[in-house]
């Protein structure tokens, strides 16, 4: 971390972040590792549960109706956690972007250029590859964007199970990597898988965007505005034929992340202090506890192996994420004013790179939205969670190789000896970090 800290004539790429951002960092990505370990559990439930004597009663709770049907709400159970408890999650996620975008990585043009790289090729390289292996096997290119997403949520509940040392600054990255994600996944959902559109619907849910907007610039405050009117712009939407999940993120993006003088907290990060346990605790889970029960058997394993689509999103997800991000990352750094942080190499980025391959919870929805037969989405399911796994076992051997140089520069960058609650790494007697993570 020394030799990091002594940069001063680049930006440094995966060096030390200012105490602020870090503090940021550390409550999200707290949240999200205790969330990661629920949506595990709820995983491994799902999958045990659909494969044991009672999986016509899982089956039965999934595919239960119920609802509002004089607002076009009559939805499954299983409709209810992807349309409806997921849209807190984009929420969620829209507070999060909104965040990089004001205050955070994304603020300037030349901190965003990495990230936005490597996350804008670790989607598109994975789409690449899925079109070219159907196109080979003569599948469907229904489900080119399965293989996109990054599971942040599970990505951490795997470094959380390995107790691993992973410095802040490699974990900031991931999640980094995951918001830009998460935009781009949105972006795909809104454009090539709505509905027949209800253009007065999609009226009436803009008209509730703009109140929305009102209310935040003229400084309202109470939660009694926001839930009815959230709640309804989340109904116009879908209703409207735009996934509903799409006016989360609406939203998100559209509550202020700054804060007014005097102003303990801005209303982006209330939301987040009071949704992000909710999202991360019970909206995900809930999701995956009723979408990932697959039917596992010897023939659908081997046919994930063998069917050009779903074989396109395994290879997509181990193999089209790893490069896509590594090639981008490192092609962002050899071109820009970006060095590599000397006490990190680039076998970090690599395991960063197959981490990020995990894509669970939104490769589950799209998957759902791609394929809408049942048994096609099975398969595309049971890809998921292969791919997945393999990604996460990857990832496991690469981070324990290098977990001695992490334990080590976790030891440095949190080691406090005064007990002041602020590590002596950020004391005024030593350097202290700038906005882009070099000296001043």
């Amino acid at each position: 971390m020394a030799a990091a800290r002594r940069d001063r004539n680049h930006s440094l790429f995966l060096g030390l972040l200012p105490w602020p951002e870090r503090q940021a960092v550390a409550r999200a990505l707290r949240t999200e590792t205790v969330g990661g370990l629920v949506l595990l559990a709820a995983a491994v439930v799902a999958l045990i549960w659909a494969n044991t004597p009672w999986s016509g009663a899982y089956e039965q709770i999934r595919d239960f109706h119920f609802g509002i049907p004089a607002l076009g709400l009559d939805l499954s159970v299983g409709h209810w956690t992807a349309d409806g408890l997921l849209a807190i999650f984009f929420l969620v996620a829209g507070i999060e972007l909104k965040r990089e975008l004001v205050i955070g990585e994304l603020r300037t043009p030349a901190t965003a250029a990495l990230p936005v790289v490597a996350a804008f090729c670790g989607m598109l390289v994975p789409a690449t590859l899925y079109a070219a292996v159907v196109a080979t096997g003569g599948g469907s290119m229904d489900g080119w964007a399965v293989p996109m997403a990054t599971d942040i949520a599970f990505a951490l509940a795997v470094l959380a199970v390995l107790s691993t040392h992973l410095p802040s600054a490699l974990r900031a990255f991931l999640l980094t990597l995951a918001v830009v994600d998460d935009l781009g996944a949105i972006l795909i959902i809104a454009i090539f898988f709505t509905d027949d559109l209800n253009l007065a619907a999609l009226a009436g849910a803009f008209v509730g965007l703009v109140v929305f907007y009102l209310l935040q610039r003229h400084r309202v405050t109470g939660w009694w505005w926001y839930v009815p009117l959230g709640f309804a712009i989340w109904a116009l939407m879908y209703n409207g034929g735009v996934h509903a999940t799409v006016a989360g993120v609406a939203m998100g993006l559209i509550l202020r992340a700054t804060r007014d003088t005097g102003e303990k907290a801005s209303p982006g990060e209330r939301t987040a202090h009071v949704m992000h346990p909710v999202s991360a605790g019970v909206a995900v889970p809930l999701f995956a506890l009723f979408a990932a029960g697959v039917g596992v058997s010897a023939p659908v394993l081997g046919e994930v192996f063998t069917r050009p689509e779903t074989l396109g999103v395994v290879l997509g997800l181990v193999v089209g994420k790893t490069v896509g991000i590594f090639v981008g990352t490192y092609l962002a750094a050899r071109f820009t004013r970006a060095r590599l942080n000397p006490d990190l190499a680039w076998a970090d980025v690599l395991a960063l790179a197959v981490l990020a391959g995990i894509g669970f919870t939104v490769a589950l929805l799209i998957g759902e939205l791609a394929f809408p037969d049942p048994a096609a989405a099975e398969h595309i399911k049971a890809a998921v969670l292969i791919g997945s796994l393999i990604a996460a076992g990857l990832a496991t051997l690469l981070i324990k190789r290098r977990n001695g140089v992490y334990r080590h520069l976790w030891e440095e960058e949190t080691r406090d000896e005064d007990a002041d609650g602020i590590p002596d790494i950020y004391q005024p007697s030593g350097p202290v970090p700038d906005g882009d993570g070099t000296d001043r």
